[in-house]
């Protein structure tokens, strides 16, 4: 009896991701479709190369698969939902910044429109999870979307300020900081703990996102963008050093 209740619960855990991951399907396939269109107006600008609108679907593609193969994280909710559809709307645009990397700077209008639509990603990130608690639909992988999608969106960022020469390398740091505390984790597991929610966190976040917008920005010149970004890097090594220290204190000594 109890192998037999294993089993239906198994099944319906099995159904229930499988309806869920071709419900996901549709905004899947839209935001493939709106990259597209966004994607290729910019490649008539000779900076971005023939392959720019191919170099952003494959980024697109490759997160559209993580996203599927992480929907378990989505239970018990049957709806892919209007805040991870909110979030996906972000990875649209940060997929298009992304094909930028390797690129020439374009011109200045080209520049003007990439700004606005980091803008507009950046004010995306205040609608998902509004949404998705009006929705009922909060959950685990929505919270860790929303996380990815703004640890890439300020990496894609940094290393196109960098790259088109407003800040020196440092500035990389800014993108990279998420990813080396993640990998320090792997070392000292105390790292990997849950932190309290933290409104200074988030405000940390967002800054780091004007900041670097900013720094992308045509009238920006390379000294401001670099003291800019300096402050945007102090204030994220406080943010994280302060998490450090509260996972120190509570780790449990072996």
């Amino acid at each position: 009896m109890m192998a037999s209740t294993g089993w239906r619960i198994m099944r319906d855990e099995t159904d229930s991701r499988g309806a869920l991951q071709r419900q996901a399907r549709w905004p899947l396939t839209a935001g493939a479709v709106a990259l597209a269109a966004l994607a290729v107006p910019l490649a008539v600008d000779p900076a971005l190369g023939a392959y720019f609108v191919a170099r952003a679907e494959l980024l697109y593609g490759g997160i559209a698969t993580l996203i599927l193969a992480g929907l378990a994280a989505h239970a018990p909710h049957r709806r892919f939902g209007p805040a991870n559809t909110v979030t996906l709307s972000r990875i649209v645009l940060i997929c298009l910044l992304a094909a930028l990397m390797g690129t020439a700077a374009p011109d200045e209008d080209c520049l003007w429109l990439i700004a606005g639509f980091a803008t507009l990603a950046l004010a995306l990130d205040g609608v998902d999870g509004w949404a998705a608690r009006r929705s009922g639909l909060a959950s685990r992988f929505g919270a860790r979307f929303d996380m990815e999608a703004d640890a890439f969106f300020v990496l894609v960022l940094s290393v196109l300020a960098w790259q088109w020469d407003k800040v020196g390398a440092w500035v990389l740091l800014i993108g990279a900081m998420r990813y080396l505390y993640v990998l320090a984790g792997a070392a000292w597991p105390w790292l990997r703990g849950p932190v309290p929610d933290s409104f200074a966190r988030k405000a940390v976040c967002v800054i780091q996102i004007l900041v670097l917008i900013a720094c992308l920005a045509p009238p920006v010149p390379h000294s401001l963008a670099e003291v800019l970004a300096a402050g945007a890097l102090a204030l994220l090594g406080w943010s994280f050093g302060r998490d450090v220290v509260w996972l120190w204190r509570q780790r449990v000594p072996a």
